[in-house]
């Protein structure tokens, strides 16, 4: 069986190992518990064939600049991970994510994926953004970003509502 391997980056807090429970076991882990590195695999068909999907979630906190790289050898296809509801972790895909993969990786696809979907429209979670002067990040801002960046496709998820499964078919399309 063939090997897709697929790392996900973003800053720390923005859902990366969230979505990745959920999509690979189907449920929401219910705390937060920052990752150094782990990784998931499951089998996907793509095209009638079975493939390994490597899912390799790495740590995004400033503290593991140096080691996460070490991930990045043979990746077949990057997740750029934000918050919709974190205007910080999105400027930081242009500012620090994108730059970094392109550095170790120069020509590996990437797709743009804003995740915590379900916290756009969460009162209490506008409110605290409305404090600071700002809002969640519109669909449209993420795909104007994708294209800036040329990244293969923007999506969106929310590992709550189990809104994912539609990475596989994009992953797919990709490779």
């Amino acid at each position: 069986m063939q090997t897709i391997k697929c790392v996900v980056v973003g800053d720390g807090a923005v859902g990366k190992t969230c979505l990745l429970i959920s999509y690979t076991t189907n449920k929401f882990p219910s705390e937060y518990v920052p990752t150094v590195f782990d990784n998931y695999a499951v089998t996907v068909m793509i095209g009638g064939d079975p493939y390994t999907l490597g899912l390799f979630d790495t740590a995004g906190q400033e503290d593991y600049d140096r080691l996460r790289p070490l991930s990045y050898p043979q990746t077949d296809v990057f997740l750029v991970c934000f918050s919709v509801v974190s205007p910080s972790s999105f400027e930081n895909v242009k500012e620090k994510w994108v730059p970094e993969i392109t550095h170790h990786c120069q020509r590996t696809p990437f797709l743009l994926v804003g995740t915590q979907i379900d916290l756009r429209d969460d009162v209490a979670t506008v409110e605290k953004l409305a404090k600071n002067k700002q809002k969640p990040i519109s669909a449209e801002q993420g795909e104007k970003l994708a294209k800036e960046l040329k990244a293969v496709k923007y999506v969106e998820c929310s590992a709550l509502t189990q809104v994912i499964k539609k990475l596989t078919l994009y992953i797919s399309n990709i490779l």
